[in-house]
């Protein structure tokens, strides 16, 4: 994909993505400190159950987002062939 232009989607559901994920960054700093807070642990479980079901829309159109197992692979290998986030 690297050279062509990607459609509004790609964007979209990138920017979803980093929203969530940032969103559970900071839950996870508060719940370091705050570990019996009920409505927190609720609001990580629902984020973490989004950016999953987020990354596998991503992923179903795009192709691979994380390394090391952190993604299935496509028949084709495609990890690497997606412009990097600093690409877009």
């Amino acid at each position: 994909m690297s050279g062509k232009q990607l459609p509004d989607e790609y964007y979209q559901l990138l920017g979803e993505i980093q929203a969530i994920d940032f969103v559970l960054v900071e839950l996870t700093l508060y719940l370091d400190t705050h570990p019996n807070d009920m409505q927190a642990l609720q609001q990580f479980n629902q984020a973490a159950v989004q950016s999953k079901q987020l990354k596998q829309v991503f992923e179903s159109k795009f192709g691979m987002l994380q390394q090391y197992g952190g993604s299935f692979a496509d028949a084709n290998w495609s990890w690497g062939t997606a412009p990097w986030p600093w690409q877009v």
